[in-house]
């Protein structure tokens, strides 16, 4: 007997031990849960009982200059549905109306309606018609919850092509892909509202609360710098010099206005439809787009996205003359840029031991001013100009024009320039340097720095965007000019633009001369890499010269046409300005 009470007090002993872990065990996991997880939970309990449907906002419209719409957003309608509000007897009728109206897959929107959810997305951004269509159904059947149609926004681009890769594009959410849109998708966007509507815990209505509305916040507005009608002129002229030329590369133009940094213009050929940004946009494309895999389609994609003036780089060549003449005059290695026989040119000049030749080698130009040695551009010239100057003097000019940094352009995706360190740069590099090559920048900083030429020695940062509009109130906020430095004085800047004028009255670039205007230009041609046998030819102009209001910088990558890559690019200089002069000199 007393062994049988001994035996059953140790059981009980070990059952109020076991029970007391397990107090201890639950009461530390609920203070675990109130106090570590009980935030977290408390909000996935409000999601578990709140069913929201968000309110897309109207993406603010982008404008030109001139008040001409760019990119609008227009109403739409997006159609989702509460599969746990929807009978199951019910689901199949739902599903095959769904994808009657809508045009989708039967069995996919069947499992869709059929999901144990609170909410799925059968159609978004439709038109109104077929919003409209579901709608009389809805009500001819007595149909009141299980199906919502809510308003949405839809991106559209009137001009379809027009700065294409300025504007950019957005994705099937609204959120700005590429390009401006990309760049500014915060201002454009807005804030999304919603509509909250109290549920229990499979997704059915509870209460009598009805739904709660918060509205979505439209963006804003965007005021480009960009000319329509500029750019107008500049996608059709550059399309005809690729064509033309057969540029196997395509490229690009860019206009500026030298005074306040403003990007009149800036086009890239081949361009897309912005409407269609996944589309095939050649039509040798077209022809085997179904073929492709997707990887390739990617690829072609993203190359005619890529806004070349501002994401790629390349050897300016003789463009860049314009930069080493500025520099020199500035150091005073030159003061009068018409004192004849100041400069010989042999046909070549010698280098640390390398011999580097003039373009005209074969019949050298002779004695030179530094106007004819422009003019002319004649490589010995600047040659002798950078070794007088020397490499730290030469680079701290490359500095004061914005040649060393990116310039700041609020577009995405903007590339820097390529230079040897300055402590590895020797003679010879200094030399190819001075004429344009063996170095690599971007469009945009070549016509950046030029502009600072043109506008009296103002570095200025260029600009896409020149106001934000709030689109409730209509307020405006101007984008301010920046000045970034004086890269030269208005005297030099005076001096270079006096012999660029020359370059085009009597010069390489004498193509683009036009009766009645003052314009200023330069040529240039450079290899597309190493031993690639493929070259660069540009011109880069500036009008009128008595108060420079446009540069213009032409590129045409790899021109294969009967023009050779020395003819060309800087004729469409002179059809714009023959042509369309009053749009380019605004």
């Amino acid at each position: 007997m007393l062994e049988i009470n001994l035996s059953t007090k140790k059981r009980m002993r070990t059952m109020l031990f076991i029970i007391f872990f397990i107090m201890v065990v639950l009461i530390g996991r609920i203070g675990y849960i109130q106090l570590i997880d009980g935030k977290k939970l408390s909000q996935m309990a409000y999601e578990q009982q709140t069913l929201d449907r968000a309110i897309n906002p109207k993406r603010g419209t982008i404008y030109d200059s001139t008040g001409q719409v760019l990119a609008q957003s227009s109403t739409v309608e997006t159609v989702t549905v509460n599969p746990v509000n929807i009978a199951k007897e019910n689901k199949e009728i739902f599903a095959k109306k769904l994808s009657e109206i809508f045009e989708l897959d039967y069995e996919k929107t069947l499992k869709k309606v059929s999901k144990r959810s609170s909410i799925e997305t059968i159609a978004k951004k439709i038109d109104k018609g077929k919003a409209d269509e579901l709608r009389k159904w809805m009500q001819e059947n007595n149909i009141t919850t299980g199906i919502n149609i809510d308003e949405d926004t839809k991106r559209y681009y009137p001009n379809n092509n027009l700065a294409s890769q300025i504007i950019g594009f957005c994705g099937s959410d609204n959120q700005g892909l590429d390009g401006i849109e990309a760049k500014y998708d915060k201002v454009l966007s807005g804030t999304k509202g919603a509509i909250k509507r109290h549920t229990d815990a499979k997704g059915g209505e509870i209460g009598e609360e009805g739904e709660k509305y918060v509205s979505a916040i439209n963006g804003d507005d965007l005021i480009l710098t960009i000319d329509m009608n500029i750019q107008s002129i500049v996608e059709k002229y550059l399309e005809e010099a690729c064509i033309d030329n057969k540029c196997t590369d395509g490229g690009n133009i860019i206009a500026i206005n030298p005074q306040n940094g403003d990007i009149l213009a800036m086009a890239t050929y081949p361009d897309y439809n912005l409407n269609e940004p996944y589309a095939a946009y050649t039509d040798e494309l077209k022809g085997i787009w179904d073929t492709q895999e997707q990887a390739e389609k990617t690829k072609s994609l993203q190359a005619v996205w890529r806004n070349r003036a501002i994401t790629d780089t390349y050897e300016p060549g003789s463009t860049f003359k314009t930069i080493t003449s500025s520099a020199a005059l500035e150091e005073g290695i030159v003061t009068d840029i018409d004192k004849e026989g100041q400069f010989a040119c042999t046909g070549g000049i010698e280098v640390a031991g390398v011999r580097i030749k003039c373009w005209r080698y074969y019949r050298p130009h002779g004695a030179e001013s530094l106007r004819q040695g422009l003019m002319n551009s004649c490589n010995p010239v600047f040659i002798g100009l950078g070794q007088k100057m020397g490499v730290h003097a030469y680079y701290s000019y490359l500095q004061k024009f914005g040649l060393l940094e990116r310039t700041g352009i609020d577009l995405p995706g903007e590339a820097g320039s390529i230079f040897l360190a300055e402590n590895k740069a020797g003679p010879v590099e200094l030399a190819t340097i001075s004429f344009g090559q063996r170095f690599e920048i971007t469009p945009i900083q070549l016509a950046t720095a030029v502009s600072a030429i043109a506008n009296g020695g103002d570095l200025i940062q260029p600009r896409v965007v020149k106001a934000i509009v709030d689109s409730e109130t209509g307020e405006r906020k101007e984008i301010d000019k920046v000045v970034k430095s004086q890269a030269i004085s208005k005297e030099t800047s005076e001096k270079v633009l006096s012999m660029m004028e020359s370059v085009v009255s009597e010069g390489t670039g004498k193509n683009a001369k036009v009766a009645g205007y003052r314009i200023g230009g330069k040529t240039g041609t450079s290899e597309d890499g190493v031993n690639t046998n493929k070259y660069v030819t540009s011109f880069l102009g500036v009008a009128p010269i008595e108060n420079p209001q446009v540069v213009l910088l032409v590129t045409l990558y790899n021109p294969t046409g009967e023009g050779g890559h020395q003819g060309g690019a800087w004729f469409i200089l002179s059809l714009h300005f023959k042509q369309h002069s009053k749009s380019l000199t605004i």
